[in-house]
């Protein structure tokens, strides 16, 4: 499995940490921030979304101060399903009920050790498909379609990349 980590500069040595952890059993792809910088989130969020969009077989940890924010820039790409959890309940249910594909941690709310457990219990986790599961998951595409003004999740990282190009077209 493909384990994208991002952050900014509030969640970077805990990301240097996690990489550390799980370097030797995932593949990690590190898509910054690089150093202790100032920087900004959003920018991170939008990295580990065009990492992760179109690969089932990809998980993303995005890391910034409180969680919170990072949390909401990644919840605006059509797609994405960022959860923000400090326990490990929330690390597992979040991928078993709504196919949570980014955790999000807050570095400045929990350590090392309680990050490493939630890293594990998010990639140990698996999409239940039970029906209600499954309702409820078409429920929230219906919502990105009528709200995000896309009609798929393929139509929404190509206009992610025209963006980042500078294409508008």
């Amino acid at each position: 499995m493909m384990v994208v980590i991002g952050s900014d500069h509030a969640g970077f040595t805990l990301k240097k940490d996690l990489i550390a952890a799980f370097k030797k059993n995932f593949r990690i792809n590190d898509v910054g921030a690089y150093g202790a910088r100032p920087s900004d989130y959003p920018d991170f969020a939008l990295k580990v979304a065009l990492a992760v969009l179109g690969h089932c077989d990809r998980r993303c940890i995005l890391i910034c101060g409180s969680g919170v924010g990072a949390a909401i820039a990644a919840n605006k790409i059509p797609g994405i399903r960022a959860g923000l959890c400090h326990d490990t309940y929330s690390a597992h249910q979040g991928v078993e009920h709504d196919d949570m594909n980014v955790l999000v941690l807050g570095s400045r709310i929990i350590g090392l050790q309680l990050a490493e457990e939630l890293v594990m219990t998010f990639l140990a986790a698996r999409f239940s498909h039970a029906p209600k599961h499954q309702r409820r998951l078409d429920k929230i595409r219906s919502l990105e379609v009528r709200y995000g003004h896309t009609n798929s999740e393929d139509e929404s990282l190509t206009r992610i990349k025209r963006t980042r190009t500078g294409d508008m077209a």
